[in-house]
């Protein structure tokens, strides 16, 4: 089978130009067969024509619907259009306009007829509305009705106040009358401005009463009332008002303290203490207290204050300033054992600067021991002697042909004959004794004898150095003791430094003993 020829014809227009519309199509289609048969068969032509009718539908888009438009909705619309839109400017007409081609043009109400008219007035367009004229001109005193005719106007309705106040409106045809109206009233009353009725007359605020002096003027319904003020009462013979004591009156009454009375009133106050409370009747005591009337402690009490003061201070005759007790000059007794030192309220205990610690009870002193704290400045060779309020650095050497037994003895070698022997001390000891210048005389301070003591023993005892004042004094007790004694008072402390020999007659020997006594005098602070 073989083509031999194609022919296509279109009734109509091109497609993009009949958008929108239905087309026809007329096709015609030619079809050559040869060789169908065989060939030794005639040769057959075919002619076939096809008529084919379509019917094509193509829709429109609407660009306005979806959005696909570029008109500015702020002024603009869109409107569709067969395979396109438009853009129309927003136009709105105010009332009594109508739009024409995008324009606002006047509408004649009275040519359209759409004004409301009566049938006696005259319809007159004006620009956006119109207006109503009457056909017939009325006198003064009438107006048009509804049917453009002339009525008569009643101005005592329609006209404010159309007469003055005691006058009554009388309508006429045209116009009104005034007419003056008429009312009867009794004493002590008159006519209202507006004539209708009869009002009270005030004697009180016109000044036409009688009242005295000093009374007051009460109006009345149609008369008046004359009172006396409030605090005073009508004198009938007099004929006057007078005051009225109200203390007298009512005595213990009013006032809670005192009363005073005041023209037309009284008037209650408080004595010393009190004040008038807010009710002007009664009294509240006073805290005096709060204005710190006393220079220490305040108490209220009814009607005053108490001033006290702290311990340690004592209340001035003026009942308000405390003064500091000096209890170092008032004491009795002593109250500190070395010195009182008066502080503001009380006392305090001191001791010397130097030496002393203030005990625990805070009225005595007690010695430093220096030697045992270590608190001294004596050297390796020296030894520290504890004394009242002090130290003490001792040392000492043997003389030549005495040696060293122990820190406070030495002890003779030897000696060259019996003289020497009876003369020189076998021993010499070193003794320390500490006294306070208070020290009840005279004194035994210091006793020496041997040791051990023996039948038929005597001794000789003497001061050989150290008394040139003469404070010291030897006395012999018995054969083999005897005692140094302090029998002068010393004023001011002080360091001796005494020899005390000793002799002891034994067996018919003398023996010697020296004994180096160091004796402090402290100050006395106990």
């Amino acid at each position: 089978m073989v083509w031999n020829s194609i022919e296509l014809r279109c009734n109509c227009c091109p497609i993009d130009c009949c958008w929108g519309r239905r087309v026809r199509a007329h096709i015609t289609l030619f079809f050559f067969f040869h060789d169908i048969f065989p060939h030794n068969s005639p040769s057959l032509s075919l002619s076939l024509s096809l008529s084919l009718s379509l019917s094509l539908s193509l829709s429109d888009i609407n660009e306005c619907l979806l959005s696909m438009h570029t008109c500015h909705l702020s002024n603009e619309r869109c409107v569709n259009t067969l395979g396109h839109f438009t853009c129309e400017k927003y136009v709105t007409c105010p009332a009594g306009y109508q739009l024409r081609s995008n324009m606002c043009e006047d509408i004649n109400e009275c040519t359209l007829g759409n004004h409301n008219c009566g049938a006696g007035f005259e319809c007159i367009n004006t620009v956006g509305s119109f207006s109503c004229r009457a056909r017939l001109r009325c006198p003064g005193g009438f107006t048009h009705d509804t049917r453009g005719q002339c009525v008569d106007i009643d101005e005592c309705r329609t006209v404010s106040q159309p007469c003055s106040s005691g006058f009554n409106c009388v309508n006429t045809i045209g116009s009104y009358t005034c007419q003056r109206k008429i009312i009867l009233c009794g004493r002590g009353y008159h006519a209202s401005p507006d004539g209708t009725r009869c009002i009270d007359i005030d004697e009180c605020q016109t000044g036409v009463h009688r009242c005295g002096e000093g009374q007051l003027c009460n109006n009345l319904p149609g008369t008046y009332r004359c009172d006396c003020k409030a605090g005073y009462q009508y004198d009938m013979f007099r004929r006057m008002c007078v005051d009225v004591n109200e203390c007298w009156r009512y005595p213990g009454r009013l006032c809670a303290q005192t009363c005073e009375n005041t023209p037309g009133s009284y008037h209650c106050s408080c004595t010393s203490g009190f004040s008038l409370s807010s009710d002007g009747k009664n009294c509240e005591d006073v805290n005096e207290c709060l204005n710190n009337p006393c220079s220490q402690e305040c108490a209220n009490v009814y009607g005053s204050f108490q001033c006290y003061c702290k311990q340690g201070y004592y209340l001035r005759e003026d009942g308000l300033t405390c003064e500091d007790i000096d209890e170092c000059s008032q004491s009795v007794g002593h109250l500190c054992a070395f010195k009182c030192v008066n502080v503001p309220g009380s006392y305090q205990c001191s001791c010397p600067e130097h030496g002393y610690s203030m005990s625990p009870n805070g009225r005595s002193c007690k010695d430093i021991d220096e030697c045992a704290l270590g608190a001294h400045n004596c050297t390796i060779e020296e030894t520290c002697y504890n004394i009242q309020g002090g130290f003490r650095c001792l040392s000492f050497s043997c003389p030549p042909n005495y040696r060293r037994l122990s820190d406070t003895r030495c002890e003779r070698i030897s000696c060259a004959n019996f003289v020497e022997c009876q003369n020189t001390p076998v021993r010499i000891t070193y003794y320390q004794l500490s006294f306070q210048t208070n020290i009840i005389i005279p004194a035994q301070i210091f006793r020496i004898g041997p040791s051990p003591a023996y039948s038929g023993d005597n001794i000789i005892i003497s001061i050989i150095r150290g008394n040139e004042e003469g404070y010291f004094s030897t006395r012999k007790l018995n054969a083999y003791t005897g005692a140094i004694y302090l029998h002068r008072q010393v004023q001011q402390y002080r360091d001796f430094l005494v020899d005390v020999e000793m002799k002891l007659w034994r067996q018919g020997t003398f023996t010697t003993f020296l004994a180096r006594i160091y004796v402090f005098i402290t100050p006395n602070i106990l």
